[in-house]
């Protein structure tokens, strides 16, 4: 069964990440969504909580204050497009796309240089791109996309502190592919941090989820969808494709 209640004093996206992870904890909740502009939150449970229950969870936090609505939420589509912010697709993934289109208009800049394309040295420059910008992002609030990441991250749910880190480790990532340093050790961290990632995005696709990815960090308010899986998956080719070129 899923309800809605009202949530006052969310003021940003951190707000949001925080309640939505509170509420998450209590025991019989299966899934929670936070609406920021509305002041709301549907909470799914597999047996009928108390409001009080509900109130306790957030009683550390006393700005938040969760009450009773007055109607039963409805179900959430599978498409981020039907959702009530009424987005197109593109305006939706114009910031990813944006990024996407500026890396790799760079990196081919970068391959073909000295007069003949490197393959090679196109996927490097990507990664560096990709990674350095990512981790920019994260930067810019970092509480905040650690606390999005713990609501689907495989490790950053049981971890939480692995979301402060994995900012970090981007950065090293994108330094690493920039200076070349120890390549194949490089995209051998590569395909294993994000192999690991792409398990916590996939389960929460495949579920139909509707929670925000946390890839730009929270600054941009873009859906988990298969977009997602994409650019997960692209840096995990990438990195298997530099250790097989390099073994």
């Amino acid at each position: 069964m899923t309800h809605t209640y009202n949530i006052t004093g969310m003021t940003c996206s951190g707000c949001q990440y925080k309640v939505q992870g509170l509420l998450s904890k209590i025991p019989g909740v299966t899934q929670v969504d936070v609406n920021l502009d509305n002041g709301t939150a549907d909470v799914t449970m597999n047996e009928h909580i108390a409001t009080s229950v509900l109130k306790e969870a957030l009683k550390d936090y006393p700005k938040y204050q969760l009450s009773e609505h007055l109607t039963h939420a409805p179900l959430y589509s599978a498409t981020f497009e039907d959702s009530e912010d009424g987005r197109s697709w593109f305006a939706t993934y114009k910031p990813i796309l944006l990024v996407f289109t500026y890396i790799t208009i760079i990196s081919l800049i970068g391959a073909a240089y000295n007069g003949t394309f490197d393959g090679m040295k196109a996927m490097s420059v990507f990664m560096a791109g990709f990674f350095i910008t990512f981790s920019f992002f994260k930067m810019l609030d970092l509480t905040a996309f650690a606390d999005s990441y713990a609501m689907y991250d495989i490790v950053a749910k049981k971890f939480k502190g692995w979301g402060y880190l994995y900012a970090f480790v981007e950065l090293f990532l994108g330094l690493a592919y920039a200076t070349d340093f120890q390549p194949l050790a490089t995209n051998i961290i590569t395909f294993v941090v994000m192999t690991v990632s792409i398990i916590g995005v996939l389960q929460s696709v495949l579920n139909k989820r509707k929670i925000q990815c946390a890839c730009l960090g929270a600054v941009f308010n873009l859906p988990m969808s298969t977009v997602t899986i994409i650019e997960d998956a692209l840096m995990i080719v990438m990195s298997a494709a530099g250790i097989i070129w390099m073994m």
